[in-house]
């Protein structure tokens, strides 16, 4: 009995930390910035990938794998929304994207510039698991290249992208 308690809190702990992969809130100093936008495009594009499978899909209703795929596909959909939302939220809202005193207007006007471009793309993401609409990711893209510039600065976007 103590071995099978001793698996479980095991597997729930791998689970656990699996789970907070983006980062850590101690705060410790290290981030990777070019990583969370690379792998935010990495889903976009994979958002991308999905829809056009599940349009292609959606005209085989006949067949039993084509269906099968179809659901597949629309969870990795859904996965890859998540993950964008994740980043957003786990990331830039809780630790990249901090609070700046309102008396310094310049600054602060960036600092709500940003918060709305997290909130749009947290939006596209969600919209992204409602639909099958290409816009979406046009949508996700627009708005991450936008939300690019304003955090890294016109003069370092390019550096920064990959």
């Amino acid at each position: 009995m103590r071995k099978v308690f001793g698996v479980l809190v095991f597997a729930f702990s791998l689970i656990y930390s699996l789970k907070t992969f983006a980062h850590c809130e101690i705060p410790c100093g290290i981030y990777h910035d070019e990583l969370r936008i690379s792998q935010i495009q990495e889903s976009i594009l994979t958002i991308e990938k999905s829809i056009r499978a599940i349009q292609e899909l959606s005209k085989e209703k006949e067949n039993p794998l084509a269906i099968n795929q179809l659901v597949r596909w629309i969870d990795n959909k859904d996965k890859h929304a998540e993950k964008i939302q994740y980043i957003i939220w786990q990331y830039f809202f809780t630790q990249r994207v901090k609070p700046v005193d309102s008396k310094n207007h310049e600054k602060y006007e960036q600092y709500l510039k940003k918060l709305e471009l997290l909130n749009r793309l947290n939006f596209y993401a969600m919209k992204a698991k409602q639909s099958v609409d290409l816009k979406v990711v046009d949508k996700l893209r627009e708005t991450l290249e936008e939300f690019e510039e304003i955090y890294f600065g016109k003069e370092n976007k390019e550096k920064h992208h990959h």
